[in-house]
């Protein structure tokens, strides 16, 4: 007899298999009980009739939620059963049986009793989906960069240097000295991509935001690129490939969890099919000004002001030359202006905020000093960094992509708690 998850059912129609997983639900209906059984892989329905194992029919009156179990059963399909198959169970053997009633029933929760549950929230029906739609967007993620040639890469978690401002930097202390919770992997990418040419890392970064909207979370993963002898429109139709090829592969790899989470398929293809729009922050600002939403030049992009973006293009769109004095030190000005950076954020369709940064970054060793003395920045610091600059520099760019919001946009999720398994937060940092 053959073991199987519930994914693979389909290969399986009329044949008995052994299923492993944990009960989830239950009822009965005259003198047939029905046991909705998840595996990690998906939801199966098991039919238990009189004609089972007589220890197994009472089974399935009496097993509490989430007990682990055994499930022998033959395979048929049925429109009207969870995920179109069904097992007409001919033996059920638990595993485990809890001796306490599981704390998340199947009806609503607040938030904070969730979030308190969340090593168990994530075996619900919504975030068992919203999880494997994660991993499938960290793996178009390196599926992408490895089919056009980049290097995986790391950079340190802890670091002795600000990326973007002091402000945001978690401390610590690191034997005689102060050490940093890393906002970013990008100085040490400038340095890989120096040696290597197009690198790419995953994973965690942190910002001390004192933030409590649905979009932040003070730790969470980034996906950044570093390319050697790119520049600002190189670095934008790099950006403009990596996102189109992430909707893609998970709408192909994970079509069965979007339609699961009320997720159409095609509107997300709609979305990312055309070339994404592009404005510059001072057209950026008109527009946001004209769906009533108060912002003044030199300002950053709010949540109001990103989802007035959002409604006006109903697709990704691109904004870029910022004023100088809102974007980081390390970001090369513009030759014709100046006054603005080549970088540019890209702000997701649907009101799910910004999900890349990038830029051109500064190339040479006098920009560098200049830029870090406008930023009351000390040197010392940045010596190994300014270094770049010395030997052999080119032209290069790069970006971050919040992994974290983007499945919340290609997951339909509103709130970014949910697209990670332990989110942390400023209120948040159990379990």
């Amino acid at each position: 007899m053959r073991t199987v998850y519930v994914e693979e059912l389909a290969r399986h129609v009329g044949e008995e298999v052994l299923i492993r997983g944990w009960l989830f639900n239950k009822r009965s209906s005259g003198k047939v009980r029905f046991v909705i059984v998840r595996d990690g892989t998906g939801f199966v329905q098991g039919v238990v009739t009189p004609d089972a194992d007589p220890e197994t029919f009472e089974l399935a009156e009496h097993l509490p939620q989430e007990s682990s179990l055994k499930m022998w059963g033959t395979v048929r399909a049925d429109p009207r059963a969870p995920g179109g198959y069904e097992l007409s169970v001919r033996k059920i053997e638990p595993v485990h049986i809890p001796k306490d009633p599981f704390p998340i029933g199947l009806k609503e929760h607040g938030v904070g009793f969730l979030m308190d549950r969340r090593h168990l929230w994530i075996r619900m029906r919504r975030q068992v989906p919203l999880l494997r739609i994660r991993d499938s967007v960290l793996w178009a993620i390196r599926d992408f960069f490895r089919k056009r040639g980049f290097v995986a890469t790391e950079a340190p978690i802890l670091v002795g240097t600000a990326v973007e401002g002091t402000t945001t930097l978690f401390p610590l202390d690191y034997f005689d000295r102060t050490a940093y919770l890393s906002q970013s992997g990008q100085l040490y990418l400038e340095a890989t991509c120096m040696a290597l040419g197009k690198v790419y890392w995953i994973g965690p970064v942190f910002r001390a935001e004192k933030s409590k909207t649905r979009r932040h979370l003070t730790e969470f993963w980034m996906a950044e690129a570093e390319v050697a002898f790119l520049e600002h429109e190189g670095n934008l139709a790099l950006q403009e490939d990596l996102v189109r090829h992430i909707v893609e592969f998970v709408v192909e790899d994970r079509r069965r969890e979007l339609e699961a989470l009320e997720r159409d398929p095609e509107t997300l293809l709609k979305e990312v099919r055309e070339p994404f729009a592009r404005v510059t922050y001072d057209e950026a600002v008109r527009i946001v000004r004209d769906h009533g939403v108060e912002m003044e030049h030199g300002d950053d992009f709010g949540a109001p002001a990103e989802d007035a973006l959002s409604a006006h293009f109903g697709r990704p769109v691109f904004v870029e030359r910022f004023p100088k004095e809102i974007k980081p030190f390390y970001m090369k000005r513009a030759p014709d202006d100046p006054s603005v950076a080549l970088c540019a954020d890209l702000i997701a369709p649907e009101g799910y905020g910004e999900i890349i940064g990038g830029s051109q970054r500064v190339d040479t060793e006098e920009e560098l000093l200049e830029q870090l003395a406008e930023y009351n920045l000390p040197r010392e610091p940045y010596e190994w960094y300014i270094d770049l600059r010395r030997y052999g520099s080119v032209p290069h760019s790069g970006f971050g992509l919040g992994v974290e919001r983007t499945v919340a946009w290609i997951a339909g999720i509103r709130h970014i708690r949910e697209t990670i398994p332990f989110p942390r937060m400023i209120d948040r940092l159990y379990p």
